[in-house]
């Protein structure tokens, strides 16, 4: 039985409940970037929100919704984003916190996740169940899981993303066009389109995805839950779901325009010409609605577009790698 979905209204409520905890992220204009498409470009870095991405929205949604039941402790599964956003809202509520994180999840996530007092639990992500892992930890210890994506409270929480863009965008008097934003399970997504298409019914909200990772855009084509092949071998760590979630995919099927992915070095180019240009570290899970953009797939000339970057957390050798690439490329 499908669970409920959340509406506008939750995304409403998970504002006033995540409000004074998470950093309301400025909507920042582009010069470079809409001079260079010949478009109104914005973009809105969550890889400033509390924890280095917007994760930690829709944890602390998820936890504070949970009342006296999360005083059990939390469980969670994550490869680092949504893993330091629960540790850290856990932390904050004063619960404890247990986080299953693949054992190749940069090392940088997983210290975040200690940092706030998580307890992190290894598995191989190629041939281990991470969710029978959390639910053996559950069955043994106790506790609530809070999915990453597939969670009422956790997609409400996400799309506070999508409210204040559309905050934002009616304080300047602009109508966005297109936001595109970074997509693996589809809880940014579909939060963000509920609340987007609510105030702007006729801006387009487009999942973007890593190239061999696309299930998300085969789902939308076909109307039907599609997974993934393979569950490692991009450097969008951040991005690799199996497959939608269902929750979100209601919502998603219903609101979202086309999707769009990119291929790993368009995704560190993104990274690089962030870091060099737009002066924002962003990691390449979070930079692939940028990279979309400098892709050219979307025609935005003429057009207001919104750039979600949603996190930026990156080990130092990414970054090194991300901007050797985009030197190389500009010097060439």
């Amino acid at each position: 039985m499908m669970a409920s979905v959340p509406e506008f209204s939750d995304v409403e409520r998970a504002a006033g409940r995540i409000a004074g905890r998470a950093v309301r992220t400025p909507l920042l204009h582009s010069p470079a970037l809409s001079e260079r498409f010949e478009a109104t470009v914005f973009l809105k870095p969550e890889n400033l929100q509390r924890m280095g991405s917007f994760k930690f929205r829709g944890a602390f949604n998820a936890v504070s919704a949970l009342g006296e039941a999360a005083s059990a402790g939390i469980v969670a599964c994550s490869s680092g984003n949504h893993a330091q956003g629960v540790a850290e809202a856990a932390r904050l509520c004063g619960v404890p916190a247990t986080i299953v994180m693949p054992a190749d999840a940069p090392q940088i996530k997983k210290s975040g996740v200690i940092a706030a007092s998580g307890r992190v639990v290894d598995y191989d992500r190629v041939s281990e169940d991470r969710d029978a892992v959390a639910e053996a930890i559950i069955q043994e210890q106790g506790g609530t899981l809070i999915h990453p994506y597939n969670n009422f409270d956790v997609i409400s929480g996400q799309g506070t993303v999508g409210l204040e863009i559309a905050e934002d965008c009616e304080r300047l008097g602009v109508t966005p066009d297109h936001v595109l934003v970074p997509c693996g399970g589809g809880g940014l997504t579909a939060g963000s389109a509920l609340a987007i298409k609510a105030r702007f019914p006729g801006a387009l909200v487009h999942p973007v995805e890593p190239a061999g990772f696309d299930d998300y855009g085969r789902s939308l084509k076909t109307g039907q839950l599609q997974s993934n092949e393979n569950l490692s071998g991009s450097v969008c760590d951040a991005l690799l779901a199996p497959s939608p979630g269902p929750i979100g995919f209601e919502i998603n099927r219903t609101l979202c325009g086309p999707a769009f992915s990119v291929d790993d070095d368009a995704a560190l180019l993104a990274v690089g010409y962030a870091c060099r240009m737009l002066k924002l570290v962003v990691e390449p899970g979070g930079a692939v609605a940028l990279a979309a953009l400098r892709s050219g797939s979307l025609p935005v000339r003429g057009k207001t577009c919104v750039i979600v970057l949603s996190g930026g957390n990156l080990e130092d050798e990414m970054l090194a790698r991300a901007l050797a690439l985009f030197q190389a490329i500009e010097a060439a």
